[in-house]
């Protein structure tokens, strides 16, 4: 045998005796005999590891059957929602909006006709997704029918578990959330809760409140605990140290706890087991405790209110706790930044007085516009707007209403020299208040700022002589003097006042007239100085802080009742325009059934009661034709069939007086009918005349 060699196609052989034997991992995927054991394969082990894993999964999660009932719970949550398609929500929206249309006729007919078009578009849908659902239900129910009667029980069984599978599927739990990676640091929204109390005391170590040296006389009076949507503690500061240690520096203690200033509230601890020198903390889970939506007063659906004995419902604390406001003996003043609340507040309180017939209303705003125009209806005097004229109305009403409280007074004190069983303490009694002549008084003053500005342009003259050759006192000294001295007058004859400003500075809350408003509210200020303005440097030293609202805190107001229990903090009910103006009509009718309503409103609601009667006349003539199954009728017959139908309200009535009735309500006169009842033409009235169409 010869070799042919040759240098381009053939390398040098050479052979090396100290070769290493091929080792395992060389030889992997190949089965090989070494020292008498049988090594498998990798991947053999790798899928031997998957099976025991996936074995384990399935035990830990107990063979995936809470998996399968979730996913049918979230096919079902599917479906429903598939349904509805966000068609109830444009129907309320559309109904929202021809509610807020209110005397509007052309968007009142543009908004009722979307919500017709809105609700066949739902029951379109409704119907086509029902077809779909019965389509597929069918072809499943009959495919499941033919596998049982055809196959054997391995179909059945196969079809079983694919039942489940399907619900595993759809039910397994969703995989996190990845977190993009980011330059900044992600901060901790979860709820922040100290340990136990060394924990809470080294954070008021921080926040400035206590020394390093006075952290071992500080305690807590009890473990902390939750409290609502946030948890709470009851801490006794060292001997010597007041409350108001801590509640002066709420913001500080929010910082050292990493949290936003929103979520605190301090203050000083006036339970029977408090002291001047314990606090109580309460810190919310989230950054908003009071929520971003409105929360509508149950004041829009009442029939009538007791404004003595169930105040005014206000709204809810960040704990869930409703609140109510009692305004009997007192005066309230409202400040705050613009949009955050002021005039709903006090709307809520107009409510609460217009749907008792026994109280007596006056609005004083400084600027004209909508937000008060229902009063008009019930109040005893209404004026709006900062023009001379108008001011001198502001002042002509003050003394009015002053000489009022004052009489009343003098009355209050003969009843009781004659009869003191009839008034005790010197006060009127909820018996009295519900007499002529001693009903329950409400000032409502909005806009008070612009009410001084305009006042501080003008002088009056007070008396005959005046010092300085009769130039006059300053409008807006006048004004603040009459606005106190009502409220100081009113208080114990039933007299209440409510004053709204835009601004809280000196200028426009004067501390004449603050001091004697017994309760405060105020709504987001920039500052504690402007807090201070509105609720006294009492209460915010208490831990009153307004000013620590953010700009989510639309409707959050902190108020100071001027009682033991101190200030407190919560979101205002709201009640619309169109609701209120709902309010106010029914507040007219329970005045004129209850012989109540005076003044100004008595003039002001004559034409909206005539169109009220006219329309009622003509529905219930309308209800006659109904029930007679007809679309025209002789006069005699009509005003027939409306005394049978009412007699309570048609008993005296004729077909001569129904002619002017009708006439009055813009049905016009009587017309030919045609063959009506055996006559050939008689004349009456026709459908069409009666609608409220036809009026002109």
């Amino acid at each position: 045998m010869t070799t042919a060699t040759h240098p381009a196609q053939q390398a040098p052989l050479s052979l090396r005796k100290d070769q290493p034997e091929p080792t395992a991992e060389a030889l992997e995927g190949t089965v090989v005999k070494h020292q008498g054991e049988i090594v498998r394969p990798a991947w053999i082990e790798s899928a031997a590891a998957r099976i025991e894993r996936a074995k384990d999964h399935t035990l830990d999660n107990k063979l995936y059957a809470g998996w399968s009932v979730r996913g049918y719970r979230n096919l079902g949550r599917r479906w429903l929602e598939a349904r509805r398609d966000d068609y109830p929500q444009m129907i309320r929206s559309a109904k929202a909006d021809l509610k807020a249309a209110d005397g509007d006729t052309a968007a009142e007919t543009d908004a009722k006709d979307l919500v017709k078009e809105r609700r066949a578009e739902y029951r379109r849908h409704k119907w086509i997704h029902w077809a779909k659902t019965s389509g597929w239900g069918a072809a499943g129910t009959a495919g499941v029918a033919t596998g049982a009667v055809v196959g054997g029980p391995w179909v059945d069984l196969l079809m079983a578990l694919g039942t489940y599978a399907v619900g595993i599927y759809h039910g397994r739990p969703e995989a996190p959330k990845a977190v993009e990676e980011s330059s900044t640091e992600i901060r901790n929204t979860s709820p922040v809760r100290p340990q136990g109390e060394a924990d809470l005391v080294a954070v008021l170590a921080k926040a400035g409140i206590i020394s390093e040296a006075q952290r071992d006389e500080t305690h807590l009076t009890a473990p902390i605990r939750t409290h609502g949507p946030g948890w709470t503690a009851t801490v006794e500061l060292p001997p010597g140290m007041k409350a108001s240690a801590a509640t002066s520096k709420a913001a500080d203690l929010a910082s050292a706890l990493r949290i936003k200033k929103t979520r605190i509230e301090v203050k000083a601890d006036t339970s029977d087991e408090g002291h001047e020198g314990q606090f109580v903390l309460w810190v919310a889970d989230n950054d908003n405790p009071y929520g971003t939506g409105k929360n509508y007063s149950k004041l829009i659906e009442a029939e009538r209110w007791d404004f003595w004995r169930d105040g005014v419902p206000l709204g809810g604390d960040a704990r869930g706790g409703r609140q109510t406001l009692h305004l009997m003996w007192s005066s309230l003043m409202i400040g705050g930044l613009q949009d955050y609340g002021k005039s709903y507040l006090a709307r809520l309180i107009a409510a609460a007085a217009a749907l008792d017939p026994y109280m007596r209303i006056v609005l004083i705003s400084g600027k004209s516009g909508p937000d008060w125009a229902p009063l008009k209806k019930i109040a005893h005097a209404f004026v709006a707007g900062s023009t001379p004229d108008r001011l001198d109305a502001v002042h002509g009403i003050l003394d009015e209403t002053i000489a009022d409280m004052q009489d009343r007074g003098e009355r209050l004190e003969r009843l009781f020299e004659e009869d003191p069983a009839a008034c005790p303490e010197g006060k009127v009694t909820r018996e009295l208040a519900r007499e002529p002549g001693t009903e329950l008084t409400l000032i409502i003053v909005d806009e008070l700022q612009e009410l001084l500005d305009a006042a501080a342009l003008t002088k009056v003259k007070v008396g005959d002589e005046e010092e300085g050759g009769g130039r006059g006192r300053s409008g807006k000294d006048v004004l603040v003097e009459k606005f106190a001295r009502f409220v100081r007058v009113a208080r114990y004859v039933g007299g209440m006042g409510v004053f709204i400003t835009q601004r809280p500075d000196s200028s426009s809350v004067p501390t004449k007239l603050r001091n004697v408003c017994v309760k405060t509210g105020c709504f987001r200020v920039k500052g504690p100085e402007s807090s201070r303005m509105v609720l006294g440097d009492d209460a915010v030293a208490a831990g009153a802080a307004p000013h620590l609202l953010g700009e989510s805190s639309k409707g959050v107001v902190v108020l100071d009742q001027g009682a033991e229990e101190g200030h407190l903090t919560l979101k205002a009910d709201v009640i619309d325009l169109p609701e209120f103006t709902d309010i106010c009509e029914r507040g007219r009718a329970l005045r004129e059934e209850a012989g109540t309503l005076m003044g100004a409103a008595v003039h002001r609601g004559e034409g909206g009661s005539a169109a009220a009667a006219s329309a009622a006349l003509r529905a219930d003539c309308l209800r006659v034709l109904d029930e007679a199954g007809v679309d025209r009728m002789r006069t005699e017959v009509l005003a027939a069939g409306l005394k049978d139908g009412s007699p309570e309200s048609y008993s005296d009535l004729t077909p001569e007086s129904l002619k002017a009735m009708l006439r009055k309500a813009g049905a016009g006169s009587p017309v030919p009918l045609g063959a009506v009842d055996g006559l050939s033409n008689p004349r009456g009235f026709k459908r069409e005349s009666l609608t409220p169409s036809s009026r002109p």
